[in-house]
């Protein structure tokens, strides 16, 4: 603690201190004369901070007296930071009013203000006696002058990273786990868990990561994921995690049955390694909510999970034989340390060092993390009595407080003052969290990187002090991503027991009730965004008014941009009026849709983050925030002006706008803003000169950009002058919109990793793309008069060395294509997906093989494009084919025989193809990996078979998945032997589906809109799978009767919708006992009298739109596990639903979710809903005459959505209206 003192608080607050005085800023005598006193005082305590430090780790009466100087450096800084914030704001004044009242604004306001006079007089003389008495203290603990010893403070910061060390001692663990994995041990399930355990520190995680990255494993697993999982076990998070990892589109799935069957999908018949990191959570639902993609994986299939709770794996898995990680062995704890400490692998060479680094060694334990912190430490020095020192100090004789080991604490005190309080900064950053470098900007505005005694930035000097903790693993890379960074849990564990009170983080699951002194004594604090954030989580704030840090922390997987996370808007307008001392202030992801109104009062503010919000302006206000050093607002894609005195913001030095529509409303005097650094990516050309004295001028763009409206440019001279090299690019999109010509194709950098250009009517050949030697992605899209593409695009030498990924679209006129150089993989080497579209003309292809292509997709081209690309590239394991011109069944047959490393076939738009393959047994013959066939709107398509095997179809022993869809002549359709899944959708014509006669394996069936489709067929077929988990079936217009539904007792989730003949449900629904999610809905002729008993685990049900409204139905009997509850209107006979009242039968006290949708003759429900004490999410769908809602319910929802109402239901949900003072603690409300 006195550490942070001595480095952080006190030469800053002595250097402000001096500058207010020497400036004369105040000219109140009473002020100036309490300032002088604390500038003669605080020497004193400065002296005597050595000796503190030393003291405070064994004397409790040190540590108090400590906190206590803490507290008041932090209010006289405030104290400085506001006065000096007023000389600038009236500086700023006289510049913008002219002379004439120069003189009345040169004296600041506490000085002219007699009652803020007064009152601050009060607050400095309440400082000076605080002051006075820790002095007076200081000598009563006998605190004295003491020089700061041998630590050596002033050792040069590294900037360059050490390579990390080679793993040491773990050869045989790692033997022993790959056996684990790649053998096919009997398991009962098509997955089996490998759990690794053992405490922090001891290299679960990296031992895990060799597993992952060996070539065996990589060999031997088709897919592969890694999730740290921590411990907030969010199976939402961790599944979205897997689904990406393993390839998933880029979608908005907010409801997690949806993302697990897309997961599941993805995983279909698949050997996937999944490895969960660092699991804490004991509950038996979370893994049961998380597992049940992971059964459609193929046999052989592991999941890593390591863990510090052995009991976890009993009690979830009933796994009694993990495998324990021991501590290293005294040789191999040995060479870690001297590895790291003297890049040698043994002492030989320091002799005089051995005894005391054998030591150190025998004190770590075999704990790796500690031999690899502490010989961090140590590598720079070798002078014997350093390493003497650290072996004698006293931390090693403390008790393990927190899981905190004492190697880990040497490490910390051995920084030096200031990398202390930037480490102790970290402790706000949730565990397992990644962050990036944008970190410093954090640091910046806290005022941590002030330095007068260098010229060098604070940006240069955050870079430096990042880059050394990050050397001496206080932060450690995340693998494969370059940008960002992790703290291990025990170095979080550290940061956040050195940073002491002055720090708080809110996690997930930590008590609700924090008390409210503390919020006292807090100084910064973060919290973890819950989906929904209550204001009684916050409520204490109000306590707060010292905070300088109100820092929200995203609780999502790093890509998962979309996400938004709901804040009561309470808080916004109740709590942060009072948190006027703020530095920073970040609201990222919050669904927000204006600036909070007080964020224009906060006049110490130096970092506001607002980005990923739907707010639309900038209020005015924004402008008086003199100190603002960083303004984010990257992804506010409705944010379109800026306010009209943004040149007021003289201390804004990074402006982020990326993914906003903000470059051309800069104010044009922005150039001369000298400090200040914008990051955009997207960059609309309105006018030459405007943007080409812009972009010379713009030194600090950086990662992706994006230019529209190049065509604008008078020419190529003027695009070269930019000289993007010089700047931070890496990919780049240009769009000329039909002004490129070959001329401008000039402007190409080596730099780039990716490209897009857009449009060009006056261009006939590409530019040499393949010369650029860091490219990994192109896209050409629009160059019409293009018609061959030859050795021109390649260039010499090895074309498109990194090229990951080609995609040429809309080039009409285009005829040749031909790669051939006659050199063996000197194109596209590392080529992985292709995509053709929309090439109507492009005949002749002659490509060079396509060693790396995994995937190809062709769209709207001739079939040549298609015969000549499977022929280069028969490695491709995904096919998309689309609207391919003389695909007839022949020509496709030959195509097949290419097909043999295919797993995942789509084939849309194909009108000539009237069957997939002459049979079953010729076709397994070539799509031996074939997973999932997707096949849609091929309008002449009869079959997939043309020939019918009479013995079944049992030979595509490897096809999971079968889509068919809007095939509208299709007659027939034979189910391969192994299908897990399939959907039929809008095919007419169908009368038939046929099951496999044994082994059958069916676990999914989703039948939709197929007229001619008897039930008999399906549901009474006895060759049925029993082994059923999900049966969807909509528009069915021949289904009578589902009662036999009731034997599949597998069935988790079932959905009966839009079927106008059926008249009864199964009274026996208690025999579904795996049922979880039923829906039943729109199906007019079904009477309710049939309904009898509910599933027992029923947990979702959506029912309505039946025969009789459901005021008419009966008492239900549901069981307790139901929580989800939508209630439709809308039935055959006329709907009399009035008041809540009468729905109050159908609503079961469990209900956390309640949707009532389409009640149009619905009016009230203030009653017939207090019974609901636990929901928590209410809404009211197309009910527009309902006229008020349940208020005793709305101070505890989360959310509260309201489509289609009265205009007097809209006016007192207003902030205005009387519900306003309930609605506000709500935080979703979407009233429209």
């Amino acid at each position: 603690m006195a550490e942070l003192v001595l480095s952080a608080l006190l030469p800053v607050v002595f250097e402000k201190l001096t500058s207010v005085l020497e400036n004369k800023i105040t000219c109140s005598k009473e002020i100036h004369s309490e300032l002088k006193k604390w500038q003669d005082k605080l020497p004193l305590i400065r002296a005597v901070l050595n000796d503190a430090s030393e003291k405070e780790v064994t004397d409790e009466a040190v540590k108090l007296w400590l906190n206590r100087l803490q507290h008041l450096a932090y209010d006289i800084d405030d104290v400085l930071d506001g006065l000096a914030t007023d000389a600038i704001r009236h500086e700023f004044t006289n510049e913008s009013e002219g002379i004439s009242s120069k003189v009345r604004k040169l004296i600041p306001t506490c000085c002219t203000n007699f009652s803020l006079r007064n009152r601050m007089g009060g607050e400095l003389n309440s400082i000076t006696t605080k002051l006075q008495e820790l002095i007076d203290e200081k000598n009563n603990l006998g605190l004295a002058v003491k020089d700061g010893g041998s630590k050596n403070k002033n050792r040069n910061y590294q900037t360059s990273l050490v390579d990390a060390p080679s793993i040491v001692g773990r050869e045989g663990d790692k033997k022993e786990l790959l056996q684990k994995l790649l053998s096919d041990e009997p398991c009962n399930k098509n997955f089996s868990i490998v759990p690794i355990v053992g405490m922090g520190g001891m290299g679960k995680t990296t031992l895990a990561k060799l597993l992952y990255d060996d070539q065996l494993v990589k060999d031997h697993f088709e897919l592969k994921a890694w999730v740290c999982v921590s411990d907030d076990f969010d199976s939402f998070n961790i599944s979205k995690v897997i689904y990406q990892s393993v390839g998933g589109e880029q979608k908005d799935l907010v409801d997690l049955n949806l993302l697990q069957v897309a997961l599941r999908d993805k995983l279909m018949g698949k050997r996937f390694l999944l490895v969960l990191d660092d699991v804490w959570s004991e509950k038996w639902e979370d893994w049961k909510n998380l597992e049940g993609p992971f059964f459609a994986g193929a046999s052989g299939s592991k999941i890593i999970i390591t863990t510090r709770k052995k009991e976890l794996l009993r009690k979830l898995l009933n796994h009694d034989h993990p495998y324990i990680l021991q501590k290293l062995s005294p040789n191999d704890a040995r060479s870690v340390f001297v590895q790291n400490a003297l890049g040698e692998n043994n002492f030989d060479l320091f002799p005089e060092l051995r005894q005391h680094g054998e030591g150190i060694v025998q004190k770590c334990d075999g704990l790796p993390l500690a031999l690899e912190a502490l010989g961090r430490l140590l590598r720079n020095w070798t002078d014997e009595e350093e390493w003497k020192r650290l072996l004698d100090n006293e931390i090693w004789m403390l008790e393990d407080e927190g899981g905190i080991l004492p190697a880990l604490r040497l490490s910390y005190q051995d920084l030096s003052v200031r990398l202390k309080q930037l480490f102790a900064y970290c402790c706000l950053i949730p565990k397992d969290c990644v962050f990036g470098k944008d970190l410093i900007l954090l640091w910046m505005a806290e005022g941590f990187l002030h330095n007068s005694a260098t010229k060098k930035s604070m940006e240069h000097l955050g870079e430096e002090y990042f880059q050394e903790l990050l050397s001496r693993s206080f932060f450690q890379r995340v693998p494969h991503e370059e940008s960002l960074f992790v703290m291990h849990d025990l170095m979080n564990d550290l940061a956040t027991s050195v940073a002491g009170e002055f720090f708080l983080r809110l996690d997930i699951n930590m008590e609700k009730n924090v008390w409210k002194e503390a919020f006292r004594k807090h100084r910064h604090m973060s919290f973890v965004c819950e989906e929904y954030t209550t204001y009684n989580k916050f409520k204490a704030l109000e306590r707060g008014n010292s905070l300088r840090t109100f820092l929200a922390v995203p609780n999502v997987v790093r890509d998962a941009s979309w996400r938004t996370f709901y804040l009561s808007s309470k808080i916004l307008v109740d709590t942060l009026p009072q948190l006027q001392l703020l530095r920073v202030l970040s609201l990222s992801k919050l669904d927000i849709d204006e600036v909070p109104k007080c964020v224009g009062n906060m006049k110490q503010l130096r970092y506001l983050n607002l980005s990923r919000t739907r707010i639309t302006h900038l209020p005015e206000s924004v402008c008086n925030l003199y100190n603002l050093q960083t303004l984010i607002v990257c992804g506010c894609d409705t944010l379109t002006t800026l306010p009209d005195n943004f040149l007021k913001l003289k201390s804004l030095r990074h402006f982020d706008i990326r993914d906003t529509l903000l470059w051309n409303m800069m104010p044009l005097g922005i150039s001369e803003m000298k400090s200040l650094q914008i990051l955009s990516n997207e960059i609309v050309v309105e006018n030459n000169d405007f943007f080409i004295s812009w972009l010379k001028n713009f030194k600090n763009l950086q990662g992706k950009i994006s230019i529209n409206g190049l065509g604008k440019v008078q020419s190529a001279r003027d695009i070269q002058g930019v000289n993007l090299s010089h700047k931070r690019v890496n990919e780049l999109h240009l769009d000329w919109s039909n002004g490129f010509n070959d001329a401008r194709s000039k402007t190409l950098e080596n730099e780039l990793t990716g490209v897009t250009i857009f449009g060009g009517r006056d261009c006939t050949f590409l530019p040499p793309f393949g010369q650029l030697p860091s490219l990994k992605k192109l896209a050409i899209h629009g160059l019409n008069e293009v018609k061959v593409v030859g050795s021109e695009f390649l260039g010499t030498g090895i074309a498109f060395p990194k090229l990951e990924s080609l995609r040429i679209t809309n080039m009409r006129g285009w005829e040749v294509w031909s790669t051939k150089s006659g050199v063996a993989g000197a194109v596209f080497p590392c080529l992985k997906e292709l995509s053709i579209e929309e090439c109507p003309n492009l005949a002749e292809v002659s490509l060079e093989a396509l060693p790396s292509l995994r995937v190809l997709y062709l769209r709207s081209c001739g079939v040549g494009v298609l015969t000549s690309l499977i022929h280069a590239a028969s490695s491709v394991t995904k096919l998309n084919i689309h609207g391919i011109t003389g695909l007839t069944d022949e020509v496709w047959r030959g195509v097949m025989d290419y097909l043999g490393a295919v797993e995942e076939l789509s084939i849309s738009w194909c009108d000539e193809i009237r069957y997939l393959w002459e049979s079953e047994a010729e076709a397994s013959k070539v799509l031996v990996n074939l997973r999932k066939l997707d096949v849609w709107h091929c309008s002449k398509l009869v079959s997939l078979g043309d020939k019918e095997e009479e013995d079944g179809c049992n030979q595509l022993t490897s096809l999971r998945m079968l889509w068919l869809y809007e095939c509208k002549n299709l007659e027939r359709c034979n189910l391969p032997n192994n299908i897990q899944e399939l959907k039929i959708t809008r095919c007419d014509s169908i009368a038939s589906v046929s099951f496999p006669t044994g082994g059958h394996k069916l676990k999914s069936l989703s039948i939709d809109d197929c007229e001619q489709l008897i039930e008999k067929e399906v549901l009474l077929n006895t060759s049925m799978p029993p082994l059923l988990e999900v049966v969807q079936i909509y528009s069915w217009k021949n289904l009578k009767s589902i009662n036999e539904l009731t034997c599949f007792i597998h069935l988790k989730e079932l959905i009966i919708s839009h079927c106008s003949s059926i008249e009864s449900f199964p009274a026996d629904l208690p025999n579904l006992t795996s049922l979880t999610h039923l829906i039943i809905s729109d199906c007019k002729s079904m009477d309710v009298d049939s309904f009898g008993v509910w599933p027992p685990k029923l947990g979702w049900l959506e029912i309505g739109g039946l025969k009789k409204p459901i005021s008419k139905w009966g008492p239900q009997n549901f069981p307790p596990s139901l929580v989800k509850l939508y209630l439709f209107g809308g039935s055959a006979e006329e709907e009399d639903v009035t008041s809540g009242s009468q729905l109050s039968h159908m609503l079961p006290s469990s209900l956390t979710k309640l949707s009532l949708w389409n009640f149009e003759k619905l009016e009230t429900v203030s009653k017939g809903l207090q019974h609901l004490t636990s929901l928590q999410h209410l809404y009211i769908t197309y009910s527009p005459k309902m006229k008020d809602l349940p208020k005793e319910l709305l101070p505890s929802l989360l959310s509260l959505r309201i489509s289609g109402c009265t205009d007097g239901l809209k006016e007192k949900t207003s902030r205005r209206g009387s519900y306003w003072p309930l609605i506000s603690y709500i935080p979703e409300v979407y009233i429209h």
